[in-house]
């Protein structure tokens, strides 16, 4: 089945520069990855279907609604897991997971059918997340008045009048999540180092703040175009910072 080249970096950009597009594909893609919801979202956009549930023809089926004739599917990546075999028979056999691109997804506009039960969306809950990533809020003990929060090892701490506490937690617990702290400390404040890293923990903190419709967004475009000067962020970067993204909503799911 012929696919199409995607890269994660121009989804990246699609996100993060069209204010509400996240909440818009959080809100009817949430049970999906991260990427595969922006993924959705600028289908759907670009061919002028509207945002709702998507299912495969089968589970669309399931649901008591069919497929409309000429419905053309959507494209979503999935993991593909097989086995291999190892060079010498006394080994045992290998497992491997890849990830391909596959249109089996239909979106509730190209369907006929039962009515469809509203779906619901999950809350998101900071010490439910701290807890299943196993880090630690300790007390803020910085000097520096403007700096926000910094992240070390598993721990991170948000200064207790920083402006907007909700983005310097996701900014934060991206630093860990992606691993930045593994080797040293992260800190938030007027001399950060303007580097890849700090693009990359402030993308992660956009995504979460826009699925979950709270503030601070439109400072995170601001600070993330200031720290690229004009660069473009690396396809494997775009990666990881979806993959963040998803790890941590998923983590602070409350339902």
């Amino acid at each position: 089945m012929k696919t199409t080249q995607v890269r994660w970096t121009q989804l990246l950009i699609d996100a993060v520069s069209i204010p509400g597009s996240m909440l818009e594909a959080y809100r009817a893609f949430h049970n999906y990855s991260v990427g595969n919801q922006i993924l959705a979202f600028t289908q759907c956009h670009k061919r002028g279907i509207p945002v709702g549930p998507i299912a495969t023809f089968q589970g669309w089926k399931k649901k008591g609604r069919h497929v409309t004739r000429g419905s053309q599917a959507i494209e979503l990546c999935m993991p593909v897991t097989f086995k291999t075999k190892p060079e010498n028979v006394d080994e045992p056999e290998r497992v491997r997971q890849v990830f391909l691109f596959r249109r089996n997804w239909f979106v509730l506009s190209q369907t006929e059918g039962a009515e469809l039960e509203a779906p619901t969306i999950p809350g998101w809950n900071r010490e439910t997340a701290l807890k299943a990533l196993k880090v630690e809020v300790v007390p803020f003990d910085a000097t520096d008045g403007n700096m926000q929060g910094y992240a070390f090892g598993h721990s991170i701490a948000i200064n207790p009048v920083a402006q907007i506490p909700e983005k310097t937690t996701f900014h934060e617990l991206a630093h860990v999540v992606l691993g930045h702290t593994e080797n040293g400390a992260m800190n938030d404040g007027a001399t950060l180092v303007r580097s890849l890293k700090e693009a990359e923990a402030e993308s992660v903190a956009l995504l979460c703040l826009e699925s979950l419709d709270l503030p601070g967004a439109d400072y995170c475009r601001g600070y993330i175009q200031s720290w690229l000067r004009g660069a473009e962020i690396p396809e494997q970067s775009a990666r990881r910072i979806f993959k963040a993204a998803d790890t941590i909503l998923k983590a602070g799911r409350d339902l």
